[in-house]
């Protein structure tokens, strides 16, 4: 069976041809930056690969270009779309109307799209890979796999809110996490490396930032909530603020609701702060001596740190940390700042294991940390291939 994979984040795509059950992947990619002046593009097959650098305004236009790649005459990989049994699509929300994987049909896109208003960063683009995929692979099956399906073991001392009850009685405000294809995927990694189910804490950092406390096995806490805009510092969005300030800009300073949620969630967070959205960007300039960077890149690390130590406190213990995603498998310098002074919790990092790149599972703890610091690459599209795979 093949399966094509599409992973539409806020600001990038993922995609990959996985022929299962072998879990071949016969094509891997990445289109990341979409929207800014310059966007990349990363195409792989065993014979070919291809990198360009080229403006992508937007998802559909990312999705267009990853199509003719396909099926290009000297580098695709298919000759006709008719190949492809199935499309996995990575949808974020899935509010309380999705705990599993699900076929897509007219009815399941008309409730992706009620869900816009609490991921307008990524149920958009999710929703428009879906549109673009049902033209281009009019044969296959579409399917939805939801971020927040992973959080449902979430206890329910932690997924309310302290507000009214028939809140979350008749309108299901809550708690429901997000990245959680991401932190299925590398929790599991975790334990099987460790030879244990274990008490983890995994860490997302990308243009989304989130971190889950991990209880042998299943999800126990999240950093995210009702929508995917909580938490830790983000590339456009804030994280964590005082409900009282969303009241101040609008009684005081005369905003709109509409302009205090665009700039709480595409216009705060790391480019607030700096003036710069990709961390690449950001940690070039601090090194060049912007204080403004240095501070931002300090105060990324700050908040993180403070969710670990809460964690280790709910789970009682502490086996492992995992950092993942984009700048958790490639920033050292993120890594470094998270693990600096704390040796209390019995976290301590081997700078020299820090530097290496690799795109294995590698430990980067000295031999004396009581707690394994892991880099585990995620893969959200194979955890998206098995899921479409076992629903079929």
């Amino acid at each position: 069976m093949k399966i094509v994979i599409i992973n539409s984040g806020s600001s990038s795509i993922k995609y990959q041809l996985v022929e299962m059950p072998s879990k071949e992947v016969i094509c891997t990619g990445l289109i990341d930056r979409i929207g800014l002046e310059a966007s990349n593009l990363v195409y792989e097959t065993k014979n070919n690969k291809i990198e360009e650098s080229l403006p992508i305004k937007n998802h559909k236009i990312g999705l267009e270009k990853i199509a003719s790649l396909l099926m290009d005459e000297k580098v695709g990989v298919i000759k006709s779309t008719k190949e492809i049994d199935a499309v996995g699509h990575r949808v974020v929300h899935g509010g309380s109307a999705f705990s599993d994987t699900v076929l897509i049909d007219s009815d399941i896109k008309l409730k992706i799209k009620e869900l816009f208003q609490l991921a307008p960063l990524h149920n958009p683009a999710n929703f428009e890979g879906i549109i673009v995929a049902e033209e281009i692979f009019a044969s296959a099956k579409q399917v939805a796999v939801f971020d927040t399906a992973f959080h449902q073991t979430i206890p329910e001392v932690a997924y309310r809110y302290a507000i009214p009850n028939n809140l979350l009685i008749d309108n299901k405000i809550r708690m429901y996490g997000f990245h959680g294809t991401s932190h299925k995927y590398v929790s599991a990694q975790a334990i099987n490396y460790l030879e244990k189910s274990a008490k983890i804490i995994t860490i997302h950092l990308g243009n989304g930032c989130s971190i889950t406390a991990v209880k042998d096995g299943k999800s126990y806490d999240h950093s995210m909530g009702f929508a995917p805009n909580s938490g830790l510092i983000m590339g456009t969005r804030s994280g964590d603020i005082d409900q009282s300030v969303i009241f101040y800009l609008v009684d005081t300073l005369g905003y709109s609701l509409e302009a205090v949620n665009n700039l709480l969630q595409k216009q705060s967070g790391m480019l607030g702060l700096t003036g710069y959205s990709d961390l690449r960007d950001i940690e070039a300039k601090a090194e060049n001596g912007d204080e403004e960077c240095k501070l931002a890149l300090d105060m990324n690390a700050y908040r993180i740190k403070k969710f670990i130590g809460s964690y280790a406190a709910i789970l009682n213990g502490l086996d492992a940390i995992v950092f993942t995603a984009g700048i958790g498998e490639n920033s050292s310098l993120i890594r470094k700042l998270v693990c600096t002074d704390m040796d209390f919790l019995g976290i301590e990092l081997d700078a020299a294991k820090n530097e290496i790149r690799s795109k294995e599972i590698r430990a980067i703890n000295t031999e004396n940390s009581k707690v394994k610091i892991l880099v585990i690459p995620t893969n959200e599209e194979i955890e998206i291939a098995n899921q479409v795979y076992d629903l079929l």
